[in-house]
């Protein structure tokens, strides 16, 4: 039988750059992608050569509605699924916390069963660090340490988590679950703070920083996290856990005065408010896992990574 990967969540931003690049490096392998089409999955973040391949096709599909996936299931008959499709925006789901536990659990949920109830082989799970909670003391997080997300936002990815090991345990469903730092690069959307701030920059409105801006992220350049996740895919054993990271510690405000010296913007820019409601101290990475299990380390320089970053959103 063909290989036949469906790919959910591909219109939005770490999706569309993994299919992006491994679509046309895999013409072998058929790659069904599925999506709502939500405020953050557009049809353009996929490139016109992607989307005129043969081995490419798209359903718009709610994974929320069993019968949507079940029909695509039946009518492609696909044989693994790497699972992107998120709501993932931390502020959003303080405001609106059931639309996060629909998607994030219950979507999750229906895909582990059309899993089971087709057949197919491989479930990768994509999720995030948030499920750690975070690390004000210091260390680093490692894949055994406890699950103690602190939003709706990340207690919804960490209930995704444990269904898909629940799954792998109860019903012998063939899982890999990674867990990624902060992304960035191209086809974010909007609502992130990269891409955010550029935008008020580039309308020359003030950049608002939660806090004092002390927060701190590892951040990874999104084609480095998309290698990782393939190489999971590919070559890791059964119900295994790797967290992925870019080895990139920058504290917001670190991170809003790169972004204002890049657009030639003074600090007067920048407007401090009323710190997020559970905000997170510190998410770091420990990746040694995937480099010794898997050979996977990050590429990208953030140095580098981040200025062609910008360059991308200003040139857009």
């Amino acid at each position: 039988m063909k290989q036949t990967i469906i790919v959910t969540g591909w219109a939005g931003f770490i999706g569309s750059n993994f299919l992006n690049k491994y679509v046309l490096l895999h013409p072998e392998i058929d790659f069904i992608n599925i999506d709502a089409l939500t405020y953050a999955g557009k049809l353009e973040n996929i490139s016109a050569e992607v989307s005129k391949a043969p081995n490419y096709a798209f359903e718009k599909v709610d994974i929320r509605n069993y019968d949507e996936i079940a029909r695509v299931y039946e009518k492609y008959t696909p044989t693994d699924i790497i699972h992107f499709a998120a709501e993932s925006h931390v502020d959003n789901s303080i405001k609106n916390p059931k639309i996060f536990t629909e998607t994030n659990v219950l979507g999750t949920q229906n895909l582990l069963d059309a899993h089971r109830n087709f057949g197919l082989k491989r479930f990768h799970h994509i999720s995030t660090d948030e499920v750690y909670g975070d690390l004000p003391n210091g260390g680093f997080f490692t894949e055994i340490t406890p699950i103690n997300p602190s939003s709706p936002y990340s207690s919804s990815k960490a209930g995704s988590d444990l269904l898909v090991k629940a799954y792998g345990r109860t019903f012998g469903v063939d899982y890999v679950i990674t867990r990624c730092s902060n992304n960035y690069g191209p086809n974010q959307d909007n609502e992130k703070l990269i891409p955010h701030f550029i935008e008020l920059l580039q309308n020359n409105k003030p950049v608002t920083v939660y806090g004092d801006g002390s927060n701190i992220r590892d951040w990874l350049y999104v084609e480095d996290h998309c290698d990782a996740i393939w190489e999971v895919f590919t070559r890791s054993q059964t119900k295994w856990i790797y967290n992925i990271g870019g080895n990139n510690e920058y504290t917001n405000l670190e991170i809003t005065k790169l972004i204002l010296k890049e657009m030639g913007k003074g600090e007067e820019y920048i407007t401090f408010v009323e710190d997020r409601k559970g905000h997170d101290v510190r998410y770091a990475i420990d990746a040694t896992k995937i480099r010794t299990d898997l050979n996977w380390e990050p590429k990208v320089r953030f140095e580098n990574g981040i200025v062609k970053t910008i360059q991308y959103y200003l040139s857009k």
